[in-house]
């Protein structure tokens, strides 16, 4: 598993309690600890801890949903590579849990299931939540959290597929070539083959 494979944060937010009460700003209309740093990796904190402790640092929020935890899409994939973790919509906002939800033994008409808890999923994807793809990356190492491995990706299956294309290219131009064969040379004429052949007269006349 290389070094970038799990971002140094990601154990430490996924072991967080969040929905706290702020210590220091807990009758504040907004003191509810939902905020993670993943800079000081530390507790989570309220809306008025993040104006005073965590001005200028990468900071994500935390929402909730049936009492479980999660993130929206559009600040997560600024940090991680989410690719395999099953999404959801939840109040117009694209969002992914955090944590695994128990839930009873899945049905046997269940088409998509979690690979690490058995979760049924709505969508074929491999996880369903980041806390299973971290434990499907450090029992397999067959998927990443890394940005960067996940361009890298790109960039290859890119030059793959333009290598296929290429190659595609050329075996259709090859086929055609075997299609249409060029057109031989015409053989030379009769006439100057048989020359100084006398022609004879046919029988009979």
């Amino acid at each position: 598993m290389g070094t970038m494979a799990v971002p140094p944060w990601l154990e430490s937010l996924l072991s967080t309690a969040f929905f706290t009460v702020c210590t220091t700003h807990g009758d504040a209309a907004r003191g509810e600890c939902n905020m993670y740093c993943l800079d000081c990796k530390g507790d989570a904190f309220c809306f008025y801890c993040r104006s005073s402790k965590h001005k200028d640092h990468q900071v994500i929020q935390i929402r909730r949903s049936s009492y479980h935890d999660v993130v929206r899409v559009t600040e997560i994939q600024k940090v991680l590579d989410i690719s395999g973790i099953q999404t959801y919509v939840i109040n117009s906002a694209r969002v992914l849990f955090l944590n695994e939800r128990p839930q009873p033994k899945s049905g046997k008409g269940v088409a998509h299931i979690c690979e690490i808890c058995g979760r049924s999923l709505l969508d074929p994807f491999r996880f369903c939540s980041l806390g299973c793809k971290l434990v499907g990356i450090k029992r397999n190492g067959n998927a990443s959290f890394s940005l960067e491995a996940k361009n890298e990706v790109v960039v290859m299956d890119r030059t793959r597929r333009e290598g296929i294309s290429k190659e595609e290219e050329e075996l259709r131009e090859g086929s055609q070539q075997d299609i249409y064969p060029p057109t031989p040379p015409p053989p030379p004429s009769s006439a100057r083959r048989r020359k100084g052949i006398p022609h004879r007269a046919p029988f009979g006349s």
